[in-house]
């Protein structure tokens, strides 16, 4: 699993809103990592919604905020309707982005993986908070790395 302090794992990937390449990011603005299970659950859809609830929160430090997990861009886009959410749900298929951060562990045939990840301006990690953290603790830890 990647540690606080280590540079963040650059990656491209297909999302709601396009391709993403996290190299354009990096080391230019915060940026919030939320691995999730599924898309349509109720954990994963309050999780999410929290991230709606704060978008003038995120915007005020300038974070790019993805949700990430293992579903294709067509499910991400139904489930991101659905609920209203303007920022990029990622397709992680077949888990590459997931294990790039080290997240998760196998058990079965399921995977548990709801982690937030955060990196600062310098493209460095910033936290890694295993389970739905509150959004305050999320930002504050972008404040402190800013």
């Amino acid at each position: 699993m990647v540690k606080v302090g280590d540079q963040a794992p650059a990656f491209e990937a297909d999302s709601t809103k396009g391709i993403i390449r996290l190299q354009d990011h990096l080391g230019k603005r915060p940026i919030i990592l939320i691995f999730y299970p599924m898309d349509n659950t109720p954990g994963c859809t309050k999780q999410l919604c929290a991230v709606t609830d704060s978008k003038s929160d995120y915007e005020q430090l300038d974070a790019l905020v993805l949700g990430v997990n293992a579903a294709n861009v067509n499910e991400h886009g139904r489930f991101a309707s659905k609920f209203g959410y303007g920022f990029p749900l990622v397709a992680d298929e077949g888990g590459r982005i997931r294990k790039l951060y080290g997240i998760g562990k196998v058990l079965g045939f399921l995977v548990q993986q709801r982690t937030v990840v955060a990196i600062d301006k310098e493209g460095r990690v910033a936290a890694v908070i295993k389970g739905n953290p509150p959004t305050e603790q999320i930002l504050s830890v972008l404040r402190a790395s800013t």
